[in-house]
């Protein structure tokens, strides 16, 4: 089932109603206030699913709402590296030798983000303040059900409750530039990641099973035009294998989200490091708008839009040695 986070566009509480998608509608589940509550019991959920179906508290047009993140502040967002492919176009930008690094092939990758700059399929992106190089990188998300700890990569997977489309919307300058602090990212990718438009059960995507995922063609186009594309198996790392590296020492929790890394050819960094260096590195300007599709999971078109001001903070009162 896909389920889904959304807002009726007539109706001014802009209260959050939880619902199945099925064909251009939406079919509310009766009596259910947050998907994160329904998640840590694969059965619970499909219970849920089968009685909005049959019995719904309300059924809208996909046009008569606006859809939210399907959980729209998850409790932790790990963003991973798991494909190959992009990181060796990345590296290029350190220069022609700029290879990946080492650790990549020893153990998966990650960083935390903020839960709270979730945003919705729906939703304008602002410009990071100060940024001249935004950008965007398209992954898939696997989402917690049911929370554990110190996990086996075979009892990982069964924790994984479904899937959405994650985008990671990057501050190349903020985020190139702070981390030379060995520290980071953090301001670069503090202002919005994109999930939804819906939660698609593991089990719809139990049949597209490959290699370390999915056989699962995912897509990017920049105002109209086709900008790369790549596929959901082409990981280095599986879902089950990040998973358990995120439980390992700690726990997952119900609703956590984990996103995949970005595919190749899924962002503007990756285009830079491959170009000719005398070229410009131009990032996205106000008023782009860009699609993101993956194969049964849905689509995405969000406009870029402008940020709040930059505002200064003063010098630093330490001193260089």
């Amino acid at each position: 089932m896909r389920f889904a986070t959304y807002q009726l566009t007539d109706d001014e509480t802009g209260r959050d109603r939880v619902g199945v998608a099925h064909g251009d509608q939406l079919y509310e589940i009766p009596g259910a206030g947050r998907l994160v509550d329904l998640l840590d019991d694969a059965a619970t959920l499909r219970d849920a699913g089968g009685l909005a179906l049959r019995e719904p508290a309300s059924v809208v047009e996909l046009t008569q709402a606006r859809l939210r993140a399907p959980i729209p502040t998850p409790p932790s967002v790990r963003d991973f590296m798991t494909f190959e492919q992009h990181i060796v176009g990345t590296s290029l930008n350190q220069g022609p030798n700029g290879r990946p690094p080492k650790v990549f092939y020893r153990q998966p990758l990650f960083y935390f983000t903020n839960p709270v700059a979730t945003i919705g399929p729906d939703d304008d992106v602002p410009v990071p303040p100060g940024s001249r190089s935004f950008d965007f990188e398209l992954e898939v998300a696997a989402v917690i059900g049911r929370p554990g700890a110190n996990l086996s990569v075979e009892q990982a997977g069964e924790h994984i409750i479904g899937y959405t489309i994650l985008v990671d919307w990057s501050a190349r300058d903020l985020q190139f530039r702070e981390m030379q602090g060995d520290l980071g990212p953090a301001k670069g990718k503090d202002t919005a990641t994109t999930l939804g438009p819906y939660l698609v059960t593991a089990d719809e995507l139990a049949p597209f099973a490959s290699g370390p995922s999915f056989s699962l063609a995912m897509e990017i186009e920049v105002n109209g035009k086709p900008f790369g594309a790549d596929r959901l198996d082409n990981m280095g790392w599986s879902f089950a294998q990040m998973v358990a590296y995120a439980a390992r020492g700690t726990r997952v929790v119900t609703g956590d989200v984990l996103g995949c890394g970005t595919c190749g050819n899924g962002c503007l960094a990756e285009k830079w490091g491959r170009q000719d260096a005398a070229l410009p590195k131009e990032g996205l300007r106000v008023g782009d708008v860009l699609t993101f599709r993956v194969e049964h999971l849905g689509e995405i078109t969000q406009r870029i839009v402008e940020g709040p001001p930059l505002l200064d903070i003063g010098p630093c009162l330490a001193r260089p040695a």
